[in-house]
């Protein structure tokens, strides 16, 4: 028997229906930001701090979501190494977020908005220097 494919009304076709999570949008985003090269990482406040201590990775953080009328806003707040061109990085970002996100979701982007809220600095070598005096007995 074949199921019937109308409603419970018995006239309108049933539609069917797939959502996706703000969540799982953010994972996405998270995981394609990390890929772009000057982005040391996200950063989203005092309660992803906590998660990984405790020692789980969340790729959402530093992400906020809207979905509104079927397309995807959304807010990064980052942390750029020492070095880059901002505004080259964030454009690099952009691309990358927005394709990977239009690929896998199938929703398209309406906005990304950069929120560049740190920067890395490298760690510096440390050198041992041997004293003068030392460097007879060496």
């Amino acid at each position: 028997m074949v199921p019937d494919e109308r409603g419970p009304d018995k006239t309108a076709p049933v539609e069917d229906c797939v959502r996706i999570s703000p969540e799982v949008i953010g994972i996405i985003t998270g995981i394609a930001a990390q890929e772009v090269e000057g982005i040391a990482g996200m950063s989203g406040g005092i309660v992803d701090g906590i998660a990984e201590k405790l020692g789980r990775k969340d790729f959402s953080k530093g992400i906020k979501i809207r979905v509104e009328d079927e397309a995807v806003s959304l807010d990064l707040s980052v942390i750029v190494d020492y070095g880059v061109r901002i505004m080259e990085t964030a454009k690099k970002l952009k691309q990358k977020v927005r394709a990977t996100v239009e690929e896998v979701t199938g929703l398209p982007v309406a906005a990304i908005n950069i929120h560049v809220i740190g920067i890395n600095l490298p760690k510096e070598k440390s050198e041992e220097v041997i004293p003068e005096e030392n460097k007879e007995n060496a």
